[in-house]
Formats: C-alpha cells, sequence, structure tokens
C-alpha cells in the first residue's frame, strides 16, 4: 500500500477528468493524496453561453470549483500559483525545485502526473517535465515512483501500452462528482445535465466508455 500520493496536475479539472478514479480508489484504501495544482485556469475560454464570468472573476470561480471536486475525492489542495497558459516559459528548474521542496515536506511514495511532450496542452507537457526532473532530483531511496500519464491521440503507437490500467467501475460516481464540481467547464459540455444525480443514460454509458480505465505509464529514471 502507498504511503502518500501527490497528483501534479496545471489545472483545476486536471484532476477530476484525468485520475479522479484512482485518487478514490486511493482514499478507499485510507491512503492520503495531496493535490498541487499549478494554476487556476484564469485564460480559460469557457465564460458559459450565458456569461458568467471575465478575466478577473473566474479565477476565484475555478479556485471554489477546485475546493469543491478535492472535497468530493477528500484529498488536500496545494496551489502553486503559476499562471494558466504560461508554465512552459517559466525556468523549469525553479520549478521542479519548488515542487521537489514540497515532495521532500510530504514524503509520498506514488506521484502521479502528466507525461511530457504527450499531453496535447503546454501547461502539461511543462509541469509534467518539472514534476519528473524535481522527483528525479531527490535523494534516490527516498524518490517516490512516478505515474506519467499521456493522453494525446496516438501515444500508444509510439510508446507502448500503458504499465499501469485502473479500471474505476467501483469509483465512477465519485469520478462524475468531482468532473461535475467544475460547473464552469462541464456546463457547456453538459448542458442538459446540471447535477450528477441526472446524468443517465446515454450520457453516462458514453461517459463510462471514454473515462472508465485511467492509465500511467511508469517513468524509468534509468537506474
Amino acid at each position: 500500500m502507498e504511503k502518500h500520493v501527490v497528483v501534479i496536475y496545471p489545472h483545476p479539472d486536471d484532476e477530476s477528468f484525468g485520475a479522479a478514479g484512482t485518487i478514490a480508489k486511493f482514499r478507499s484504501e485510507g491512503v492520503p493524496v495531496t493535490y498541487l495544482c499549478g494554476t487556476l485556469g484564469e485564460m480559460g475560454r469557457n465564460m458559459g453561453s450565458t456569461t458568467f464570468a471575465n478575466r478577473e472573476t473566474l479565477p476565484e470561480i475555478r479556485k471554489k470549483e477546485l475546493k469543491d471536486a478535492c472535497r468530493a475525492l477528500d484529498m488536500e489542495l496545494r496551489l502553486l500559483g503559476y499562471r494558466d497558459k504560461t508554465i512552459e516559459f517559466e525556468d523549469r528548474r525553479m520549478v521542479a525545485e519548488h515542487i521537489k521542496a514540497i515532495l521532500e515536506e510530504i514524503e509520498p511514495t506514488l506521484v502521479i502526473t502528466h507525461y511530457p511532450e504527450y499531453a496535447v496542452h503546454p501547461d502539461h507537457n511543462a509541469l509534467g517535465a518539472a514534476a519528473i526532473e524535481a522527483v528525479s532530483m531527490m535523494d534516490q531511496e527516498k524518490r517516490p515512483t512516478v505515474w506519467a500519464q499521456a493522453i494525446s491521440n496516438k501515444y500508444k503507437e509510439e510508446l507502448g501500452n500503458t504499465d499501469i490500467s485502473n479500471d474505476i467501475h467501483a469509483f465512477f460516481d465519485k469520478k462524475l462528482e468531482a468532473i461535475f464540481s467544475h460547473k464552469s467547464q462541464v456546463d457547456g459540455m453538459f448542458s442538459q445535465f446540471k447535477e450528477t444525480k441526472n446524468v443517465q443514460g446515454d450520457l453516462k454509458e458514453a461517459l463510462k466508455e471514454r473515462f472508465v480505465k485511467e492509465e500511467f505509464y511508469v517513468w524509468n529514471f534509468g537506474q
């Protein structure tokens, strides 16, 4: 059993779409989970079909949604404080040092992050690379395992089959609760369903087909 799991993604909702079932499984086993969220997603384009936010108000809206999702998943939240859509321009070594200091404080046995260059969004790739660099800089005896999540369309063709494939059927409702906590993001996608309990029939089955497996590669540090 893991001692502590740290999840490192750049945006509010990355944790819910990417790893909520895996997080819920760890929490059901009594394993503490901490989310290091890189930004508040303040540059997101989704302001609603009836505009509900602007650039000044969106960060606080997304922060509240993120806290709601973390509450649903029963995990600790720490904000890294970077600006949305700019992580690729940060000094990677400085970001890695920032993350490393937190990891050395928490002492996790597992880190979950994005697989650099196979995670579509520049923030995903940049923060995933910094997180992996942070782990690589740690004392080898205290270094956690890293699960790296690739999400580009053809990643398996280039990387091969994943090492970890978590079937999260048992935790799918919890994943939906976390996803629907990010109301500003999902209302546009699923506008006819305002509450998790109303996600039924074809939509729920479509979501299951897409999200019921959460897959990761075990990062090889070459040692």
